[in-house]
């Protein structure tokens, strides 16, 4: 019996060798690694009483360093059950839910053209990466010259352009004796009955190849450099090659990192891979395009237990986080599951790289949040929970999602947890007492009386509950925010300081993406000349599209009376004010930093010390919140009594 290779291709990518070589050896638990599909046993090939057959599901091999036996899952039941090869793929098969193939005549030659597919791939992957060398790549270049891919990034990650011309990569492909009909079964052509002329599909595009596992070209991503064209993004449709829902961008380059560090990270685009590489994080992934499917994510449980999800910080992404909550729920098994990592509110992880540098982006995905505190609090943002009714609404949905499990261990200790959760947040203190002197539970969890001699207050909490109760205090970001809407108001007001206060103010973290923009737009206008006073620069601001925005600002200030920014404070008092909100501003942004820090470590480790460490930073952080140093004689210059800056 002959079978493509590819059908024995999808019955790896579907059984792990661990799976079937586990039913013949124990496995050595101090040498082994589950998380990392990593498993060491006694050779069941020789007798030998200390392990060292090793068994990779990465890789989808074994090996013995004793009697050097080495083989993939076919040849383990060939040489360890004496199953003829055809017997070998044929159970596989049945365990893997595939129906054997009958190998015809045309299928071998589908087979065969599949195959030299690669070369033309291959051949397309070389001219983009060519035409964006060339002279009419230099748009191409000055756009990822914008975007901080260096030549070195564009050559690792084999980036293109293809031409603005309707028959350039054809043309190309002709001479080198292509036909039509294989460019268009490789989805570079637009071709069809109603198309006289069969054209390129990727036109004026930064092209973005993607690989297979095995590094070989099977698909393109283009990014448009034109504003007005439909698709800012075009992958390549579906062919013999290329699937798209079960190809993850960047999978060739990032399963060693990922082996290496048990961890792999799905992002949300092409330039956000190469962002994460570029802030040392090389274990990221990309779906190309659409919302994450199954067989993506069953790929990714390959390169790791707990792979985290990394989502652009606005609605779009916390969406997509909930439906990649909802796809993985029924999927969970012990030692599966996901994390969770949200940016910050409008940056994606090239703005974040751009904006705060590598140890910003590194610090996010440190921070990831398991896959059970997205979904508590997804449910805490769809029920308010004002009366008793919506309570028990809030409890039913909850139980509702859980039951969904398949898994029976992991909805076991999904409904235990959510129990505990569910009495610290109706019952904070413990829980109350019934008539009889026993704790009412919440989510029909076991009953347990109050422990003796305690107070209901003195009774430990679970760490879920004190970060709970931790994160509803103030909320910092909004201090931090109103700071920066200070410090740029500020300057458009006294542009007569910016010389002064130049490099803090080109340097300063601005998170509010708006305020940034009108950072830079400041900078730029103090770059035309000197002597640019408020007036001229708010009218050159104001043909910039920037005018509703300071308006807005100018609102706000006035409606909280922060008098000391505008254009009739003295410069004196500017200048203090202004000296004093960049010196805050800079503290609280790393005090931001060590809160996310301290509220990691606390969650993975919840032990006093850590908690002690997460509530200093809370408190120096409430310190800086919404108030200003007290500076002596501030406002005298003003004609105003000496006070706070607030």
């Amino acid at each position: 019996m002959r079978v493509p290779p590819s059908f024995l291709e999808d019955i790896r990518g579907r059984v792990t060798i661990s799976s079937v070589v586990g039913r013949k050896v124990t496995w050595d638990r101090r040498k082994s690694n589950p998380g990392k599909g990593d498993y060491w046993a006694c050779c069941p090939f020789h007798g030998e009483k200390s392990p060292s057959f090793h068994v990779e599901d990465r890789k989808g091999r074994y090996h013995c360093f004793g009697c050097k036996a080495s083989g993939d899952i076919f040849t383990f039941l060939v040489e360890k059950e004496g199953l003829s090869f055809p017997e070998a793929v044929e159970r596989l098969a049945e365990e893997a839910g595939l129906p054997m193939p009958r190998m015809s005549e045309a299928d071998q030659q589908r087979e065969e053209q599949r195959a030299s597919l690669y070369d033309v791939m291959e051949m397309a992957a070389r001219f983009f990466e060519a035409e964006l060398q060339s002279a009419r790549g230099s748009r191409a270049r000055g756009y990822l010259a914008d975007r901080q891919l260096s030549p070195a990034i564009q050559k690792e990650f084999r980036l293109g352009y293809a031409p603005d011309d309707r028959q350039a990569l054809r043309s190309h492909l002709a001479d080198k004796s292509i036909t039509v009909e294989q460019m268009a079964e490789a989805g570079l052509l637009i071709a069809g009955e109603d198309i006289p002329v069969a054209y390129d599909r990727f036109r004026d595009r930064v092209i973005f190849p993607i690989l297979d596992p095995r590094g070989r070209v099977i698909a393109f991503g283009g990014r448009a450099l034109s504003k007005d064209v439909p698709a800012k993004y075009l992958n390549s449709p579906e062919t013999p090659l290329f699937h798209k829902g079960q190809v993850l961008y960047n999978l060739d380059k990032a399963r060693g990192p990922a082996h290496e560090k048990g961890q792999i990270i799905a992002v949300e685009g092409y330039v956000d891979v190469i962002a994460m590489h570029r802030a040392g994080l090389p274990q990221a992934v990309a779906p190309l395009g659409t919302a994450l499917t199954e067989d993506q994510l069953r790929i990714l449980w390959k390169q790791s237990a707990e792979p985290v999800l990394c989502f652009d910080g606005d609605q779009a992404g916390l969406k997509a986080a909930h439906r990649a909550l909802d796809l993985a729920l029924p999927l969970l098994e012990p030692g599966h599951s996901l994390r969770f990592a949200l940016l910050p509110e409008g940056q994606d992880p090239d703005d974040l790289l751009k904006s705060e540098g590598p140890e910003a982006v590194r610090a996010v995905i440190a921070a990831a949040q398991p896959l059970s505190d997205m979904l508590w609090q997804r449910a805490l943002s769809l029920n308010d929970r004002a009366t008793p009714e919506r309570r028990a609404q809030f409890e039913k949905d909850l139980r509702s999602t859980i039951n969904g499990l398949s898994d029976d261990a992991v909805k076991k200790h999904y409904l235990a947890e959510f129990a505990e959760r569910t009495r610290a947040l109706f019952q904070p203190a413990g829980g109350f007492r019934s008539q009889s002197g026993r704790r009412q539970a919440a989510f029909g969890a076991e009953r347990r009386p109050f422990k003796a001699g305690l107070r209901p207050w003195e009774i430990q909490q679970p760490p879920t509950a004190q970060l709970r109760q931790l994160a509803a205090q103030p909320n910092f970001r909004a201090g931090a925010e109103r700071r920066e809407r200070l410090i740029v108001l500020t300057l458009v007001n006294h542009p007569d300081l910016l010389h002064e206060f130049l490099d803090e103010f080109a340097t300063l973290e601005i998170t509010v993406p708006e305020l940034d923009t009108l950072r830079t737009q400041i900078i730029d206008s103090a770059a035309l000349g000197s002597g640019l006073d408020g007036t001229d620069l708010r009218a050159h601001l104001d043909k910039l599209g920037s005018g509703p925005l300071l308006g807005r600002l100018e609102s706000q200030a006035k409606r909280l009376n922060e008098w000391f920014l505008g254009s009739g404070a003295a410069q004196d008092d500017a200048r203090t004010g202004l000296r004093q909100m960049i010196a805050l501003h800079r503290k609280t942004v790393t005090l931001e930093r060590e809160l996310k820090a301290a509220e990691a470590a606390f969650a993975s480790d919840p032990t006093e010390e850590k908690l002690n460490a997460l509530k200093a930073v809370r408190e120096q952080l409430s310190s800086h919140a919404g108030q200003e140093a007290q500076i002596a004689g501030f406002g005298a210059a003003s004609g105003r009594p000496a006070d706070a800056i607030t």
